[in-house]
């Protein structure tokens, strides 16, 4: 088995998106090139980092135009510096 590992403080993203097409409400297809990319994904691996603020399956928000995507096995990724990640999504509780 095979795994994408990140170096020099990198951090993987899965963006692997669903396959399905998107509609307007008019049934107007949308191709892939209008889609807007979303900026927030699962953290699939980490390299070594001191003072991380993250764990491999948290969801991040990340800034628009970072990283490399790439593809491995069949899924998509998205390979980025660290210090391109803006924040992390947390659960909280109610007031």
């Amino acid at each position: 088995m095979k795994e994408l590992l990140p170096v020099n403080q990198n951090v993987i993203l899965d963006i692997d998106e669903s396959k399905e097409e998107q509609r307007t409400a008019s049934g107007i297809i949308i191709p892939d090139s209008a889609k807007e990319k979303p900026k927030f994904a699962k953290v699939i691996a980490v390299s070594n980092i001191e003072n991380i603020e993250i764990a491999i399956g948290d969801t991040v928000y990340y800034k628009e135009f970072s990283g490399t995507e790439t593809e491995f096995e069949g899924k998509k990724y998205l390979v980025i510096p660290y210090d391109d990640i803006m924040a992390k999504v947390v659960e909280t509780e109610e007031i």
